[in-house]
């Protein structure tokens, strides 16, 4: 049997994107499961005035999912603990060499056997050259590095890589030369290389075009003008959609794993995690930062929102971030150990489906339980957009109540306009309460068109694609590590009862965590 806590105190890991969600469970799993582990180096990009090794230890080991653990650490083992078992890295994924000095990688050089690199864009359409400078160029930075120390790489990617597609998606799939349209093992249609020099030459083509508002270098975060960045999603989605990807996100990050398949001289494995949401146990239950995954749908649904264009047997491929964080730390003690397989999936409908339709419902049950309120003009509002219980419509029934709707706040508005221009006429009171239901009418407009362009971006997880991932490697993987490693690691996701999960686990995580934070972008729809 693989020993998990030997492997890693014999190894040296760099991890990159240790500040984001999943990077966050992972490091601490790592740090409160085995405590004993030889040394990690963490690459974290300064910002600001706060230099990399400020940033990590003020918001990193600060965050609530490292805070607890960090002050258990401290408590048994002393303050410099931390210290000597983590070392922080100045740098930047998107830069050549991660951005390190040469002095930095010469010593780095025969010391890390491993790199974990959980850095990546998750945006579903953001200009393009920003996804690709986290999701590809990053991708080849981490993968020049990987092979000047002379590490193996373990690389997190997306299960919907798949793109457009309908079905149980295997394991043993073809990764180098895929895209989702093709019309099978022998189409050679998509050549990785060219779709990148075509994708960069168009992006700075734009670039070009733009004269002196296009002065920034292509995925800086630099000031960009507004017709820039419109054409730089634009092309984004065109590349996406004319292969077959559902979106940038999925379409860069095939890019990524393609260039790393195609490495002769790497030892790599690739892992693959579904929608990584709430956590099941740890850091404990409900911890979720971010909000790019399934939280928009949450809080649509906690909102009211009625009108839900989805199929009911589709399974909603969600997998808890701890379950992730923990075969993450299997698979690298396996490719240490030289018995890896290339590919992981990681997702739960293949053993435990949450399905849409039942989904949806308990989600409604929950939004009347809590009673979204209404303050001025509660009673247009209901008479506009009357509360009732949610209903499963197809794509074109949910546009013609959206249609409806619309033109139901166009009528109300220009009844109000009327009475407001014979309140002013004619001196009456009533000035106020009109205020009261024009900005609520406003608001509900507004809501609408955030809702509406939220579900367009949603559409293939839950309408247009049914999937269920294959994750028998994972399985596998399990039989091979020790009884203790599997209490420690666990990966149990047909365990999960999922309208526990979501009342207790993913609504009160987003209600805490994310909620307030999107209070302002996501205002209309809460």
């Amino acid at each position: 049997m693989l020993q998990v806590g030997e492997s890693l105190q014999h190894n040296e890991i760099l991890l990159t994107g240790g500040n984001g969600f999943l990077g966050k469970v992972l490091l601490g799993t790592l740090l409160d499961r085995y405590p004993e582990f030889k040394r990690l180096h963490v690459l974290v990009r300064p910002r600001g005035d706060l230099s990399a090794a400020d940033r990590f230890y003020a918001e990193t080991l600060r965050s609530p999912a490292l805070a607890p653990i960090v002050e258990k650490i401290a408590e048994k083992r002393g303050i410099d603990f931390l210290r000597e078992k983590i070392a922080v890295w100045p740098g930047d994924v998107g830069r050549p060499g991660l951005g390190l000095e040469s002095a930095a990688l010469g010593q780095l050089s025969g010391r890390v056997r491993l790199i974990i690199n959980c850095a990546g864009l998750v945006e579903f359409f953001p200009p393009v050259d920003e996804s690709f400078r986290s999701n590809v160029d990053g991708v080849e930075h981490v993968v020049s590095v990987a092979k000047q120390l002379s590490a193996k790489l373990l690389h997190i990617s997306t299960c919907f890589v798949c793109g457009e597609t309908e079905g149980f998606i295997e394991e043993s799939g073809e990764t180098l030369g895929f895209y989702p349209h093709r019309k099978g093992p022998d189409d050679s249609s998509f050549h990785p290389a060219e779709e990148l020099r075509y994708c960069r030459e168009r992006i700075r083509q734009i670039y070009d075009s733009a004269g002196s508002a296009g002065d920034a270098e292509p995925g800086s975060t630099a000031s960009r003008s507004r017709e820039l960045m419109q054409r730089l999603v634009a092309l984004g989605r065109q590349r996406a959609k004319h292969w077959g990807w559902v979106n940038t996100y999925t379409y860069t990050k095939s890019l990524g794993e393609q260039l790393i398949a195609a490495e002769r001289d790497l030892d790599f494995a690739i892992v693959r995690p579904a929608i990584v949401e709430s956590a099941l146990r740890f850091p404990f239950p409900g911890w979720i930062e971010g909000g790019r995954t399934a939280a928009p749908l949450v809080l649509m649904a906690l909102g009211g929102m009625k009108d839900w264009p989805i199929r009911p047997d589709i399974p909603l491929e969600v997998v808890p971030v701890d379950l992730v964080a923990a075969a993450i730390l299997i698979v690298a003690a396996l490719l240490l150990e030289g018995r890896a397989e290339r590919l992981y999936q990681l997702g739960t409908a293949d053993t435990n489906p949450c399905d849409l339709g039942p989904l949806v419902k308990l989600l409604d049950a929950q939004s009347r339980r809590l009673g979204p309120k209404r303050q001025n003009g509660t009673w247009a509002l209901s008479l506009i957009d009357p509360p009732r219980r949610a209903r499963l419509l197809s794509a074109e029934q949910a546009r013609a109540c959206r249609a409806r709707l619309r033109r139901r706040i166009k009528r109300a508005e220009a009844v109000l306009s009327g009475l407001k221009k014979l309140l002013e006429a004619t001196g009456l009171p009533g000035k106020r309460a009109l205020a009261g239901w024009s900005t609520a009418l406003r608001t509900l407009s507004l809501r609408a068109n955030f809702r509406e362009q939220t579900l367009e971006q949603y559409l293939p997880f839950i309408l247009h694609n049914r999937y269920v991932f294959e994750c028998e490697n994972i399985r596998q993987a399990y039989d091979l590590v020790s009884e203790q490693d599997r209490k420690l690691l666990p990966w149990d996701p047909e365990g999960i009862d999922w309208v526990d999960y979501w009342v207790n686990h993913q609504v009160k995580g987003i209600q805490k965590w994310i909620q307030p934070e999107a209070a302002r972008e996501w205002a209309f729809s809460i």
